[in-house]
């Protein structure tokens, strides 16, 4: 099998237009309006881009290969497939059965999934056999995986990494938070496949530590999150760095008209496939909706907090996140905040204690709404309702995964009734609603709530890594030892919130 190229019969056509490397013919009136020029630093933290709903899905040209049973059906090297059975992954899931035979033919694939549906190895397997045997010079990978967030990286790299092991690929992981100068070590040693979030990636192009021009495969995942967070001029102008002839993959659990460009723009002849409606919800996940008075909600959230298990709780700002987490702990509940103002050693710490166990509670912003996968997690709290149905579906979509039953609750007081209406008729979903107080054993039934201990604990605080001395990879950047000090990782603004 010959997977260093796309199959001739799929070969891109696009024609170069002056400075893009893409054709604005092919997109008519569409191609002035791709980036809007750079996006402003931050820019998505104060402002969210509109979602129109969804649009037309291309239609494919040439029929799509049919969907295997299992993947020995599949032309995979064998220590994939050896790799697989390692892992104990028996049976594709739908939309791996669906799409795999198609991006290992070199198809470009547009696949819509509902969180947890499988969607980061029906990627990345097709990715991974078709670089396999190939080898990358410094700086220039040959396969790029585009996320949204640092944890959605981090979670891809280590759902993937056995299976590179596998075929003696080397994975490089880039993101913000971390040293920028450890990741231009990794990329300059070589890497044949890039996990990372626009931002960094751009630094790390800026500063001559990376180039695109030999990455054959391009994923987009969790596209629409990206368009949301203002990063598509980003987007844009990394994609346009890429092969020209090579090939693209957008998986996302929604298509909204908000990646109808990068769809319309990057897919050539796309297969597509859908395994649930945009807006569907997991059919083993109840929803409730429950009814508090203001003045009774912080002793509410308090009990459910104190509930025998795991849960994230996410509420709308940092602020109110780490205020939160302090009347957690000092009530005798072992909590933990998770908010774009954490660095990312803290970050990662603290969602390998609430992983383990060892904290019970994650209060979280939406930075922990997509791209992290905890086992057995059966209750997500919305202490905050959120404010669309996109929010609330991906919120929902950290329990209840891969077949795995839970529960979504939201706390609603009263002057927020009418509009959290409105959001469950927009994700399509008819909550059991019902009226409670603290202390109430109907609270108790559907969240396990309990009254706290009120023994305060105290949890080892993640802590960041102090920096080390900058040597080559600074580039002379110095700063005070102070400045160093107070802030330890430089960060591009983009993904600084990500």
């Amino acid at each position: 099998m010959n997977r260093t190229r796309a199959n001739n019969r799929f070969a891109r056509t696009r024609t170069s237009s002056a400075g893009s490397g893409r054709s604005g013919s092919r997109l008519g009136s569409s191609a002035s309006s791709r980036s809007g020029g750079q996006a402003r630093s931050g820019d998505y933290s104060r402002r969210r881009a509109a979602v129109h709903g969804e649009f037309a899905l291309p239609r494919t040209i040439t029929p799509a290969l049919p969907a295997v049973e299992g993947f020995a059906d599949l032309d995979m090297p064998r220590e994939l497939l050896a790799a697989l059975g390692w892992q104990g992954v028996t049976v594709p899931f739908p939309i791996q059965a669906a799409t795999l035979p198609n991006s290992l033919a070199g198809r470009d694939v547009l696949g819509r999934g509902r969180t947890g549906s499988g969607k980061t190895l029906a990627f990345g397997l097709a990715l991974l056999a078709r670089t396999a045997g190939q080898r990358a010079e410094a700086r220039q990978p040959l396969g790029l995986i585009l996320v949204p967030t640092r944890e959605l990286a981090q979670q891809v790299t280590d759902a993937l990494a056995p299976y590179a092991r596998s075929v003696k690929l080397r994975l490089a992981t880039v993101v913000g938070g971390v040293s920028i100068g450890k990741q231009a070590g990794v990329l300059r040693g070589g890497a044949e496949v890039v996990v990372a979030t626009p931002g960094r990636l751009k630094d790390l192009i800026d500063r001559a530590d990376c180039q695109l021009d030999q990455v054959a495969i391009t994923v987009l995942d969790e596209a629409d999150q990206m368009a949301d967070m203002g990063f598509t001029p980003q987007v844009t102008a990394l994609l346009d760095q890429v092969r020209p002839d090579g090939q693209r993959m957008l998986f996302s659990a929604t298509l909204d008209r908000n990646v109808d460009l990068l769809v319309r723009r990057y897919l050539s002849d796309p297969v597509v496939h859908s395994v649930d409606p945009s807006a569907g919800a997991v059919t083993t996940m109840e929803h409730h909706v429950l009814h508090v008075h203001d003045a009774d909600k912080h002793a509410a959230t308090t009990e459910i907090a104190a509930r025998d298990g795991r849960v994230i709780m996410f509420l709308d700002t940092k602020h109110a996140v780490d205020r939160l987490t302090e009347h957690l702990l000092s009530s005798g509940v072992r909590a933990a905040a998770l908010h774009g103002g954490k660095s990312q050693p803290q970050r990662t710490r603290t969602l390998a204690q609430f992983k383990t166990g060892h904290v019970t509670v994650l209060v979280a912003t939406n930075v922990a709404a997509r791209g992290i996968h905890v086992d057995s997690l059966d209750l997500v709290v919305n202490v905050d309702p959120p404010t669309d149905a996109k929010d609330y579906l991906h919120r929902g979509g950290r329990t209840a995964r891969a077949g795995e039953s839970g529960s979504v609750v939201t706390l609603v007081t009263p002057n927020q009734r009418r509009g959290m209406t409105r959001l469950m008729a927009a994700a399509g979903i008819v909550p059991q609603t019902t009226q409670v107080r603290s202390g109430e054993e109907v609270l108790h039934r559907i969240t396990g709530a309990q009254a706290p201990s009120g023994i305060p604990v105290v949890i080892a605080a993640p802590v960041a890594e102090r920096p080390k001395k900058r040597g080559a990879a600074s580039r002379g950047r110095g700063r005070p030892a102070s400045a160093s000090r107070r802030s330890p990782v430089r960060r591009s603004a983009s993904d600084a919130a990500a």
